[in-house]
C-alpha cells in the first residue's frame, strides 16, 4: 500500500513539477525579451549577449564555485556542445527579432518544439505520439493567430528565426542527456562559458558600457532573469522531454501578450483570447495526457 502511495506521489511530482518550473521560466524568459528590447539601439547583438553571458558566469561562479570546481562535471564534451548550441539559438533569435516584426519571429522561433522531436528521433530513437503532434501543431497556430501571423521582413531574417529554432531545438535535446548526471548550474555555467567566448571578440572591438542608472538597472535584470530562468529551465527538463518542454515555454508569448495588454494599452482582441486557449489548451492536453499513462521522470 505505501509502495502505492508512493509510486502514485512521483507521478503526481513529474506531472506538477515540470509544468511549474517550465512556467516559471517562461514568465522570467519573458522579463528577459521585454528588458532586451527596452535597451537603446546602441546596444548590438554582441553588447547584449555579453552581458547576459559574462554577467551570468559571474553570478554562478560567485554563488556556487567558492568552494570547488563549478566546471567539474559528467561528459564535458556535450557540455561543450550544449553551450555552443545555445549560444547560436540565441545570438540567432536576437538576429531575427532585430530584422523582423517581433510576431514572424516569433511564430517561427517557437517551432522548436517541432524540430526537437525530430532530434529526439534521430538520437534516442524517440517517436512522438499523435496527441505530441498536435499538441505542437496547436502550439504553432496559435501563436500565429495571436501575432496576427504574416511573413514578413528580410529572407535573411526569417532565415535566423528559422536556424534559431532549430539550434533551440538541439539544445533542449541535448539536455536530456546532460541532466542525467549533471545539475541545472552547471549546464547553464558551460552554456554562459562559451557564449562569453563567443561574443567577447565583437565586444571587445567596440566595448559599451552602460551610462547611466537605469541602464545599469536593465542590464542587472537580463543577467538575473536570464539566469533565474535558465536555471529553472534545466531543472524542468528532468520531467519532461525536451518537445514537451517546448510546449509549455510557449506559453512565454500569452505573458508577453498580457504585458503589453496591461502595460501597453494593446487591445485584448478575439486573437488573444483564441490563441491563448490554443496554447494553454496544448499544454493542457499534454499534461493530462502525460498523467493518464502514467507520466515520467528522469533518474
Amino acid at each position: 500500500m505505501s509502495s502505492l502511495k508512493s509510486h502514485q506521489q512521483v507521478k503526481l511530482d513529474a506531472a506538477v513539477a515540470g509544468p511549474l518550473f517550465m512556467l516559471a521560466a517562461a514568465l522570467l524568459f519573458t522579463v528577459l525579451s521585454l528588458l532586451i528590447k527596452l535597451m537603446g539601439p546602441q546596444y548590438t547583438i554582441w553588447h547584449l549577449g555579453f552581458y547576459r553571458f559574462f554577467g551570468g558566469a559571474v553570478v554562478l561562479l560567485l554563488v556556487f564555485g567558492r568552494h570547488h570546481n563549478p566546471y567539474r562535471g559528467h561528459n564535458i564534451r556535450l557540455l561543450i556542445i550544449r553551450g555552443c548550441t545555445g549560444s547560436a539559438a540565441f545570438l540567432c533569435v536576437i538576429t531575427a527579432i532585430r530584422l523582423l516584426p517581433v510576431s514572424t519571429a516569433q511564430v517561427i522561433f517557437y517551432a522548436f518544439p517541432a524540430f526537437a522531436a525530430v532530434f529526439a528521433f534521430l538520437f534516442y530513437g524517440e517517436r512522438i505520439s499523435k496527441t505530441g503532434v498536435g499538441c505542437i501543431a496547436m502550439v504553432i497556430i496559435g501563436i500565429a493567430v495571436l501575432f496576427d501571423f504574416s511573413i514578413q521582413g528580410t529572407l535573411f531574417g526569417q532565415f535566423m528565426a528559422l536556424a534559431g529554432a532549430a539550434f533551440a531545438g538541439l539544445t533542449v535535446t541535448l539536455i536530456r542527456s546532460l541532466r542525467e548526471k549533471n545539475g541545472p548550474v552547471i549546464i547553464y555555467l558551460y552554456f554562459c562559458t562559451m557564449g562569453m567566448l563567443v561574443t567577447l571578440p565583437a565586444f571587445a572591438m567596440a566595448p559599451l558600457l552602460p551610462a547611466t542608472a537605469m541602464e545599469w538597472a536593465m542590464v542587472l535584470g537580463i543577467v538575473f532573469s536570464s539566469v533565474t530562468a535558465q536555471l529553472l529551465m534545466n531543472q524542468g527538463f528532468f520531467y519532461c522531454r525536451g518537445w514537451e518542454g517546448g510546449v509549455f515555454m510557449s506559453s512565454e508569448v500569452i505573458f508577453t501578450a498580457i504585458v503589453g495588454i496591461a502595460f501597453l494599452e494593446d487591445p485584448a482582441t478575439w486573437r488573444f483570447w483564441t490563441g491563448g486557449v490554443l496554447i494553454f489548451g496544448s499544454a493542457v492536453a499534454m499534461n493530462r495526457f502525460k498523467a493518464n499513462h502514467g507520466g515520467q521522470r528522469r533518474t
